[in-house]
């Protein structure tokens, strides 16, 4: 049974803790798409991807409360997790994920940041690192997002590699994505995941998902299963056999909001140029490029990270339940 984290900075939602206490499905959420992912203004347009879209918020608001209500029609308990004033709030109340939407300056925090974000009294939003350490501490099972960091393109001039992959190799959860972003290197990601220990299944695809791109029949996936059940059996026999690292459930974005290929690779040689022009680095870089691609096309980027946002909350809903 989950324990009470007893830490000064940690602190866990009553609700969250009481479905955690009894074994009651409960799903967590990052934040960094709430406060560097999104527009901070209202996007109307896409109100008909979801009947939960609130068309007068601010996107990235209107993203977070959608995943939530998502999360909770499928049945589990949403964990929204964030650093709010030095605590690591591990479900936010409405208020606490208003007052984050609205923050002037947040940080956008990954794992290694965490501890000294608590103390220092600052807030900001979790990346999937850092989300997954919640998790840890929580000992929340399943989480929900977008699609992962991991091997950045010109990796071995750069060294540039999520810390996403590293903390998915260490935290006993089942994080459902549609893949790792698209701005990256998806096969080199693919052998650090390989090396790592950390099984990708994918959910209805026998190859890689390339986040807002359909899955890129070149990376094969060793395993691939049919729906929920089967990812929580495959997770519990992991777990079982003293393996420490997660589980990634890849699937691909809806069909009707994905994005060609070949499409986005142009879109994306413009973007790196113009990243390069700015010279736009280190933690900036991801925001940057996302909000790039949205400009360059016409907000179809957009369209596709929301369609696949709530895909996976709603699969992740149903893992919960299983699990």
């Amino acid at each position: 049974m989950p324990h009470a984290n007893k830490h000064k900075h940690i602190r866990i939602h009553p609700e969250v803790a009481a479905a955690l206490a009894k074994g009651a499905p409960v799903v967590a959420l990052e934040t960094a798409v709430l406060t560097h992912g999104l527009p901070r203004h209202a996007v109307p347009t896409l109100r008909d991807i979801s009947n939960l879209w609130n068309e007068t918020q601010p996107a990235h608001l209107a993203l977070s409360l959608a995943m939530e209500q998502t999360v909770r029609d499928g049945g589990a308990t949403p964990a929204t997790c964030a650093v709010i004033d030095g605590e690591l709030v591990i479900g936010l109340t409405a208020q606490e994920l208003n007052s984050l939407a609205a923050h002037a300056n947040p940080m956008k925090l990954s794992a290694r940041d965490l501890a000294s974000a608590m103390n220092s009294a600052a807030t900001g939003g979790l990346t999937v690192a850092a989300t997954l350490s919640a998790c840890a501490a929580a000992e929340i099972r399943v989480f929900a997002t977008g699609g992962i960091g991991g091997v950045h393109r010109e990796w071995n001039q750069s060294l540039d590699i999520s810390a996403d992959l590293a903390a998915l190799a260490r935290a006993r959860v089942i994080t459902v994505c549609a893949g790792a972003k698209s701005i990256l290197d998806l096969p080199a990601t693919l052998e650090a995941l390989d090396s790592l220990g950390v099984p990708v299944i994918g959910i209805q695809t026998k190859h890689f998902p390339c986040f807002s791109s359909p899955p890129d029949a070149s990376l094969s996936l060793a395993s691939s299963v049919e729906n929920a059940t089967d990812i929580a059996a495959i997770a519990r026999t992991h777990w079982a056999l003293a393996h420490h690292s997660g589980v990634l459930a890849v699937q691909a974005c809806p069909a009707a909001h994905a994005i060609a290929r070949d499409e986005f690779e142009s879109w994306y040689a413009e973007t790196e140029i113009a990243a390069r022009t700015h010279n736009v680095k280190g933690a900036a870089v991801t925001p940057f490029l996302l909000s790039h691609l949205a400009q360059l096309s016409g907000g179809k980027t957009l369209r596709a990270n929301v369609a696949l946002l709530l895909h996976n909350a709603r699969t992740a809903a149903a893992i919960s339940t299983k699990i």
